[in-house]
């Protein structure tokens, strides 16, 4: 009914709208959950799409997200235009080394042969060290700074009520991704690499960051959907 103001019925229209809003992604993100892996659908309650979907109505979120995202993307494209950096100049300083050591044989006297030898092995075992101790320090640093960035969008999100959002610390992580790092071929494009990292670390140490990450991705790919012409 009207008032004599009519707010009340303004009021009302409002509601419905964003019940039929909050019923609409609701019912998608139903869908998108099918998705995901039988473990994370347990998870993932009626309650908690419930929440999910009412954090989404107005849109604020998907602008949250997006833009948590272009950080994490400029980040992971920086730290991995370190590491290739780092990479490149050890390249150098071997490839430098060995031509050294190869003109000194050149021209070595073969009385002073075996000590010219050893002595080179020396320098390249040094060089190696070097090189293995400026990666560690590199290494530390990208995970100190992907660390960071992850508890960065944790409490943005956290903060913007999203549920399911909340900081998750475990110090083991720091060990874990070190040997990622060590172990993996830098031949993955930048972001597919450091997800690549994050996705394990998350898998074999802490399952509630992996739950976030679907979170994640059911947002955006109801963000995607949402986008297409003809769709509410």
């Amino acid at each position: 009914m009207y008032g004599m103001d009519g707010y009340p019925a303004v009021i009302d229209s409002d509601s419905t709208k964003q019940q039929e809003r909050h019923y609409y992604l609701l019912s998608e993100l139903q869908t998108l959950v099918k998705d995901l892996p039988s473990s994370f659908q347990q998870r993932l309650s009626y309650n908690t799409l419930s929440d999910l979907a009412l954090a989404l109505i107005d849109g604020t979120v998907y602008e949250i997200v997006q833009g948590l995202l272009d950080i994490q993307h400029l980040t992971e494209k920086n730290l991995y235009n370190q590491r290739q950096k780092l990479h490149c100049e050890h390249q150098a300083l071997k490839q430098d080394l060995l031509r050294k050591h190869k003109d000194a044989l050149l021209t070595c006297k073969p009385h002073n042969l075996a000590l010219l030898k050893s002595n080179q092995q020396a320098e390249l075992e040094m060089l190696e060290m070097r090189v293995r101790e400026e990666q560690q320090m590199m290494d530390k640093k990208i995970v100190a700074e992907i660390d960071q960035k992850v508890l960065d969008q944790q409490n943005t999100l956290e903060k913007a009520g999203v549920p399911g959002f909340y900081v998750t610390t475990n110090p083991q992580v720091h060990v874990f991704l070190l040997q990622c790092f060590r172990n993996f071929i830098f031949r993955k494009k930048c972001h597919e690499y450091l997800l690549y990292l994050l996705t394990l670390c998350s898998y074999f140490l802490f399952q509630e960051l992996i739950m976030q990450i679907n979170l994640l991705e059911l947002m955006l790919k109801l963000q995607q959907k949402e986008s297409q012409p003809g769709l509410q």
